[in-house]
């Protein structure tokens, strides 16, 4: 099998980032989450503190109402007064994610990674979710906190991670078109997923 990139997107609670990182340790190749804000700041000379603010500052702020365009690819250069804005880090996140599709296997959460490569043959785009009940569960398992409390949290987040892929592709994040596999952690379990993400592979790319 050639090079090829799982991307992730998931409901807060359901487990995506846990079945990313276990396809990563079951395929033996890198996983992708916060490291990529990391990556952009090497490559872009900007704060890595800056990156990530980035999503705090969008969550609070308009933009998300404001149309605008969706993401091309266009870096803003340095001599730009808008060259550590919200957009260009994004770019700058995007540039990268390009980079690690053409130069290795990987696995990717988050980061509207799905659209940023919508054009690379060599990707596989998976939806983790889960109903309410059951990231509640998982999370309090985890957490410890008051069900209130989580379930306010995970409306809060979901809601977040929507705007921000609906800010930057024009696309509705929860559309299963978007994606090669949608995939419910709660029915299924996490090993049964990264299974069937495996089985998918060997029947798309072998």
């Amino acid at each position: 099998m050639n090079k090829y990139v799982i991307t992730i997107a998931r409901g807060y609670g359901s487990g995506g980032r846990t079945i990313g990182k276990m396809l990563s340790e079951e395929l033996g190749i890198p996983f992708y989450d916060r490291e990529l804000l990391r990556l952009a700041s090497d490559d872009s000379g900007i704060n890595e503190e800056l990156f990530a603010k980035a999503d705090e500052k969008l969550k609070k702020s308009l933009l998300f109402k404001i149309a605008r365009k969706a993401y091309n690819g266009e870096l803003i250069p340095p001599d730009s007064d808008d060259f550590v804005s919200n957009d260009n880090l994004f770019n700058y996140q995007a540039k990268i994610i390009k980079e690690l599709a053409e130069q290795e296997s990987c696995v990717i959460v988050g980061r509207a990674a799905d659209y940023i490569l919508k054009d690379y043959d060599n990707v596989v785009k998976v939806f983790v979710h889960a109903p309410l009940e059951a990231c509640i569960r998982t999370l309090k398992e985890m957490t410890g906190k008051p069900e209130k409390e989580i379930e306010k949290q995970i409306a809060s987040i979901d809601k977040h991670r929507a705007e921000y892929y609906k800010y930057y592709t024009k696309r509705n994040w929860e559309d299963a078109k978007n994606y090669d596999l949608c995939l419910n952690s709660s029915e299924l379990g996490f090993e049964k997923c990264v299974e069937i993400v495996k089985a998918y592979l060997d029947i798309r790319f072998r």
